[in-house]
């Protein structure tokens, strides 16, 4: 850990360096002395071509060559443009209509969303409720507003997901706090690929509501970050009504993202979209997340917001960057399929893995066995319960290749 000189600590652990981006970095630096052919560089969180360039939906792209200056230039109102407001409720929700009071909330992408949940519905010193198998910034995030992160084990001894061990983390923290933010990252859970299923969702939420009566609030973020590229659209939509049925001092937030959807990932877009049971308890979380927002990046992108709402003012349009996005969304699960498939050959245990960007080793020593590959050019970022490898970002040969050179180190 680094010496601090000038800056104050104040309790944050600081590394040196990113995990992610310094796997990354190393990758490049050996394609560019070994070259091209020597190095799978399977860190990357965006989606990526069989030739590793970055996938952008010409269909989107074509939206943003069409605005009028004025269109992108002026600032967007704090709390988000009024048409994007709208429509990123149809792109997060789809067909679903929900009966309860609905805020949506613009953010610099999905972050955006988390940073402005934890500081709102949490207290400094609380624990926010998360996987073990998690995306590391939730710690980052949590840390930096004086909160820490809790996990609960993701899977239980049969591999499938550990709602008792759930169950019991609320019951816990409840107790403790008298409040608590949980944070649940499906469909296709990053690093996972893990995505809860309907009986899944049917123990969180009673979980949940059995320990409502003796909570002040309990709010559920879901990240939905990769809903789109998880499979059927409205089919990993159909929890969304679960969310619904809930005491008013539950408070379930979609925390949406326009970067993987809308390949807009360097426009920084998302929103956080409630699901409230009262009027007043949406008021309040429109003024909180504007005050939050305003206090930390005053207003998002305006650029992503009109691109948004060109296309759902479009039905043709919408149309056309669905069918696009599909034939990627095609691409992507095949490679995941591939990587399953070689995996169970070379007889290497994978996380319970549905779709998504990521596939997950369980191992002790992922550091060590993270560096032996990077010697043989194979640059995987390692996590402190295992091995996560970006399908996303690496073709259907690489990742029918990966299994064996993992196991080769097991």
């Amino acid at each position: 850990m680094a010496n601090y000189i000038l800056a104050k600590q104040n309790g944050r652990n600081i590394p040196l360096e990113d995990k992610a981006f310094g796997a990354s970095n190393r990758a490049k630096k050996m394609i560019a002395e070994q070259g091209k052919d020597k190095v799978i560089n399977a860190t990357i969180g965006s989606l990526l071509n069989d030739e590793g360039e970055l996938v952008v939906l010409e269909s989107v792209a074509e939206v943003v060559k069409t605005l009028k200056p004025v269109q992108y230039a002026d600032y967007a109102p704090i709390g988000g443009v009024v048409t994007f407001k709208e429509a990123v409720k149809k792109a997060a929700f789809g067909s679903f209509q929900p009966k309860t009071y609905v805020e949506a909330m613009a953010t610099p992408g999905g972050t955006g969303a988390l940073h402005n949940t934890m500081i709102n519905y949490s207290a400094v010193g609380d624990k926010i409720l998360t996987t073990d198998w998690h995306w590391a910034p939730y710690n980052t995030i949590a840390g930096e507003i004086g909160r820490s992160v809790e996990t609960f084990e993701m899977f239980d001894g049969e591999g499938k997901f550990n709602v008792a061990g759930f169950a019991a983390k609320v019951k816990e923290l409840v107790a403790a706090q008298g409040s608590l933010v949980i944070i649940l990252n499906t469909p296709a859970h990053n690093p996972t690929g893990y995505s809860l299923t309907d009986a899944d969702w049917d123990g969180v939420m009673d979980a949940i509501k059995a320990e409502a009566a003796n909570a002040d609030s309990i709010v559920l973020l879901v990240d939905v970050a990769y809903i789109d590229f998880a499979g059927d659209e409205e089919e990993h939509r159909k929890f969304l009504p679960k969310l619904e049925d809930v005491p008013a001092n539950v408070l379930p937030v979609i925390g949406y993202s326009l970067s993987k959807t809308f390949t807009l990932y360097g426009t920084r877009c998302g929103a956080a979209i409630c699901l409230a049971q009262t009027e007043e308890i949406a008021a309040e979380f429109k003024r909180v997340n504007e005050f939050s927002s305003r206090a930390a990046w005053s207003n998002a992108a305006r650029i992503s917001q009109q691109i948004l709402t060109e296309i759902y003012a479009d039905e043709e349009l919408l149309a056309k960057v669905s069918a696009e996005r599909a034939i990627y969304r095609d691409m992507l699960i095949n490679r995941g399929r591939a990587f399953e498939e070689e995996a169970k050959k070379v007889d290497l245990e994978i996380v319970p893995f549905d779709a998504g960007f990521f596939v997950s080793i369980p191992c002790e020593n992922s550091d060590d066995i993270a560096k032996k590959l990077e010697a043989e050019g194979l640059f995987i970022i390692p996590l402190k319960k295992g091995l996560r490898v970006s399908v996303a970002s690496i073709s259907e040969a690489a990742c029918r290749k990966i299994p064996a050179m993992i196991k080769k180190y097991m």
